[in-house]
């Protein structure tokens, strides 16, 4: 049985919004498949009010690999850049779901957002998501960014399976030697595939994203199991995490991968890395983008929006 709502949500409108879900939950991800999760997102995305204005938007392609990507720039002039890795449990999600988030980060921190279109799965299994995230981060930090307007540093953010790319580009380039980012920002991040937390138990049904729709996400980027526990894709099992950049991880109250996130906050903390870690109570997972529903989740975002600006003002 799912725990009760009131008074647990941040705001009547996550109320509304979580039991309206809990009343027709509708058939689980394993049942849809992607292609369909896929069309229906681009229905949401399309039905949202849009972002705020940009001084310039340009589609482009970046890397070696020539890895899609949309560039946010909200004024004239050199700016830092965000690198940004949408969520989607590595099989939805793209540059139109998150187009709102990145216009509104890019406005709320006037700095240029480099949002990636990288390889899902199950067309693409890992490791393609992360060596495109990875390709990504190296061109802008080499400085093929400055002819698209790019200066200063350059911090890496991700949402849930986005932030589970951002940790693992980190690991992997310091692992070969660089360039790191600057910063990382992880909001409600995958950090372990084996679901074995035990908010993935306690918060499982009931309030928007479920475990198994993780599990199915996760069985669809890494087939093999014997993998999933593996730090090349879970990075709470890095054996070292130090050398990391500074590290914000914000997690929410009522969702599965709360404690996982939680969990690589301390581990990162323990490690020496400069941690920022707040759980954001009576919050739901994929609250950046539950911003014109809930003033809360807008508050919440907010909130994050934030934290990179005060990351840009410490590592600029």
């Amino acid at each position: 049985m799912a725990e009760p709502i009131a008074p647990s949500l941040a705001d009547a409108e996550l109320a509304a919004f979580v039991e309206a879900v809990r009343r027709d939950p509708g058939p689980p991800a394993r049942a849809v498949g992607a292609v369909e999760l896929r069309r229906a997102q681009r229905l949401r995305a399309e039905a949202r009010p849009p972002g705020p204005e940009m001084a310039h938007v340009e589609d482009l392609a970046v890397g070696s690999a020539a890895v899609g990507a949309r560039l946010y720039r909200p004024s004239a002039g050199f700016r830092p850049l965000v690198v940004f890795l949408h969520g989607g449990m590595w099989t939805i999600g793209d540059l139109e779901s998150h187009d709102r988030v990145c216009r509104r980060l890019a406005l709320r921190i006037g700095a240029a957002v480099l949002s990636v279109d990288f390889r899902r799965a199950p067309e693409h299994p890992w490791p393609a998501a992360v060596d495109d995230c990875v390709d990504a981060i190296r061109w802008a930090a080499v400085g093929r960014g400055s002819g698209a307007g790019v200066a200063g540093p350059i911090v890496v953010m991700g949402d849930s399976s986005g932030g589970n790319l951002a940790a693992l580009a980190c690991l992997r380039l310091r692992d070969e030697g660089g360039p790191l980012p600057a910063a990382q920002v992880l909001v409600y991040p995958n950090t372990d595939l084996t679901l074995s937390c035990p908010s993935a138990r306690s918060k499982a049904t009931g309030w928007g994203l479920t475990t198994d729709d993780v599990a199915w996400g996760a069985e669809q980027w890494v087939p093999d199991l014997s993998r999933r526990a593996g730090p090349e894709v879970s990075p709470v099992y890095a054996a070292d995490l130090g050398g990391l950049p500074p590290t914000v991880v914000v997690t929410a109250e009522h969702d599965p991968l709360r404690d996982e996130g939680d969990a690589y906050a301390a581990r990162l903390s323990a490690a020496n890395v400069s941690v920022r870690h707040r759980c954001e109570a009576g919050m739901v997972h994929g609250f950046l983008t539950l911003d014109t529903l809930s003033p809360a989740a807008a508050e919440a975002g907010e909130r994050v929006f934030a934290d990179v600006a005060d990351l840009l003002d410490l590592v600029g």
